[in-house]
């Protein structure tokens, strides 16, 4: 085989809830992964040399910088192939979105770069490999909307209601650092089992913090709450805010009614991501 072309799947958070902070200044979360039927799409194409070659949307970040990059360094020494590759990535997840862009990016990354260079890494090793690129590269490695503990590579796979999600991001960049680092962010949420949030559901111990620093995301959240019959949410730290809807017609109609200032999408939740099917 000598390409790929996969689709790197979106992430919303159904819960949020930080249960404490480490020594390692890291925050112990509990968090449900809903993956999305919508993402980036990722084309692979192997190359006779050792070239790592990058071509998409990424103002900003260098080359070497990119997680996309840095991904497939880590397949390099274990390549039964010549370690080179043209990626080439039609950007539609904003970036800094709470939606998981990047990581799904370096998953989809290691899934078909070990298929191509026959690296033979069993999906164990890549999850631990993705883990030292970030914290939700593991889930979308695994592929399975899922239950996270730790920093959220803790996975246990959920079945979980293929709803339709009306997704909005508001024109604000939200410091993830800066939310995690606020003095007054809630670190003591008790931990709950899963029965307990596929019965009563959970909350975004972010949201409070990112609504008070970023009216835009208020004002966002508070119109999308007056449209749904369903609590809308903000998915990780934002800027994305999200509300379940039953049925596609019903997404279709809230996002036709949205402000001008919204981008966003629709999209329907899935229990199993594309990359990986």
């Amino acid at each position: 085989m000598d390409s790929l072309t996969l689709l790197a799947p979106a992430k919303i958070n159904l819960m949020l809830h930080i249960i404490g902070q480490r020594a390692d200044g890291y925050h112990n979360l509990q968090t449900v992964f809903q993956i999305l039927d919508h993402g980036d799409t990722m084309r692979f194409q192997r190359r006779e040399d050792s070239s790592i070659r990058l071509q998409g949307d990424f103002p900003g970040v260098p080359v070497n910088s990119n997680i996309i990059h840095k991904a497939a360094q880590l397949l390099v020494p274990f390549a039964q192939q010549p370690a080179g590759i043209d990626i080439t990535v039609d950007k539609v997840l904003p970036m800094g979105g709470g939606l998981g862009g990047g990581s799904s990016n370096a998953a989809t990354t290691l899934l078909a770069l070990n298929t191509l260079w026959q690296c033979q890494r069993s999906e164990d090793q890549l999850a631990a490999m993705g883990l030292q690129l970030g914290a939700d590269v593991p889930v979308f490695v695994r592929g399975r909307s899922a239950w996270g503990e730790g920093v959220g590579e803790q996975l246990t796979p959920l079945e979980l209601p293929e709803k339709w999600f009306v997704v909005l991001k508001p024109e604000v960049e939200v410091s993830t650092a800066k939310i995690f680092g606020h003095r007054e962010l809630t670190r003591d949420t008790s931990a709950i089992k899963v029965a307990a949030f596929l019965r009563s559901g959970g909350q975004n111990d972010c949201e409070n913090i990112v609504r008070r620093l970023y009216p835009d995301i208020d004002s966002a959240l508070v119109w999308l709450n007056d449209e749904t019959e369903n609590r809308a949410m903000l998915t990780g730290t934002g800027a994305c805010i999200f509300a379940p809807c039953d049925s596609h017609e019903q997404a279709a109609n809230i996002f036709a009614k949205r402000p001008k200032n919204l981008r966003g999408f629709i999209a329907k939740g899935v229990n199993f991501s594309p990359a990986c099917v």
